[in-house]
């Protein structure tokens, strides 16, 4: 009697384990297809002369959370290893969920009152910090471990 209840015990674990594996991988193939226009954007800043610290200064303490604000989700952001580049230059990757998102997305950061505030600041020939900004617009691959 014991070994027969052990039996249905294990057939329910069985049966409820491979509902669940099979419910997790219908909804992985929903959130993989749902994210199938998703675009990355590499930004590449190029300060003007030992002004890279104020850069990523300015990023730290308030581009980050306007990011937060209008849903710019930013990946990470680095400084060049090699030392030639790397006083000058700032880079930084974002997510978006299309590239129409992402449209919808600056407008709504350029339009930010706060934004306007820093731009207006670096308006002041002493002040200004960025010479120039490459920006480039990414789909993966598919092959890139990152969707």
């Amino acid at each position: 009697m014991t070994t027969h209840r052990w039996r249905i015990a294990g057939i329910a674990l069985a049966a409820f384990a491979a509902g669940s594996f099979f419910t997790t991988t219908l909804m992985h193939l929903s959130e993989v297809r749902a994210d199938s226009n998703r675009v990355f954007e590499l930004r590449i800043y190029h300060t003007l002369q030992g002004k890279q610290p104020a850069l990523v200064s300015e990023f730290r303490d308030k581009v980050t959370k306007l990011f937060a604000k209008h849903d710019l989700k930013a990946l990470g952001f680095w400084s060049p290893a090699d030392p030639a580049v790397a006083e000058n230059t700032f880079i930084y990757i974002l997510a978006h969920p299309s590239k129409e998102a992402a449209d919808k997305h600056w407008a709504a950061f350029r339009a930010d009152p706060e934004f306007q505030a820093m731009m207006k600041e670096q308006q002041a020939p002493d002040a200004k910090i960025v010479e120039k900004v490459d920006s480039t617009y990414m789909n993966p691959t598919d092959f890139s471990p990152v969707k």
